[in-house]
């Protein structure tokens, strides 16, 4: 079904080793408005809606995952030359007691990911304005994200993101008005 290149979908690069922005991040790593709630909710929801939005949900879905790629390596260059000291001032010395340098899927709190943060209530309009609500969440998150950091190689980054969140959400309502276009169509057997 995948095809993989290599390579990230846009450039990432850190300016300096910074495990405070890196813990900020992972609010979109493993948060309940986080690229991997995102790209699961959206892998699942395509199994009931009808045939017409299925491809939608899923090239989404997959977009979705390949951020989480953007966002994992963000973290990963953000954290990978910081001391036990500096991931403790940041807040992530319980995460480095727990899981070294590696990525854990978890929130800017530190709370785990959980899978009541995926939506599907199999009702394909109920669903789709569940999304673009993620959607904006997201956006909104990335916004948040530019506005504390000082990095501009991570801001570039950022907005490539949050660009993205718009295009998604536009992409959701137009399914959404191709659904009710479907439904006040008279019906004849």
């Amino acid at each position: 079904m995948w095809v993989y290149d290599k390579k990230l979908q846009y450039p990432v690069e850190v300016r300096d080793t910074n495990p405070t922005l890196a813990k900020y991040l992972m609010e979109q790593y493993g948060g309940a408005d986080g690229e991997l709630a995102a790209a699961l909710r959206y892998m699942n929801q395509r199994y009931t809606v009808p045939d017409k939005v299925i491809g939608l949900l899923t090239d989404i879905s997959t977009e979705e995952f390949s951020h989480l790629e953007m966002i994992a390596t963000m973290i990963y260059k953000l954290t990978k030359d910081a001391t036990p000291d500096q991931l403790e001032v940041a807040g992530l010395g319980a995460h480095f007691v727990s899981h070294g340098h590696a990525l854990f899927y978890n929130n800017a709190a530190g709370v785990p990911f959980t899978a009541t943060y995926i939506q599907a209530k199999g009702d394909p309009i109920a669903d789709l304005y569940e999304d673009i609500a993620a959607e904006e969440k997201a956006r909104a998150t990335y916004q948040w994200l530019i506005d504390i950091s000082d990095d501009p190689y991570i801001n570039d980054s950022l907005r490539f993101l949050r660009e993205r969140e718009n295009v998604h959400s536009m992409r959701f309502r137009e399914a959404v008005e191709m659904l009710k276009e479907d439904q006040v169509q008279k019906k004849i057997f």
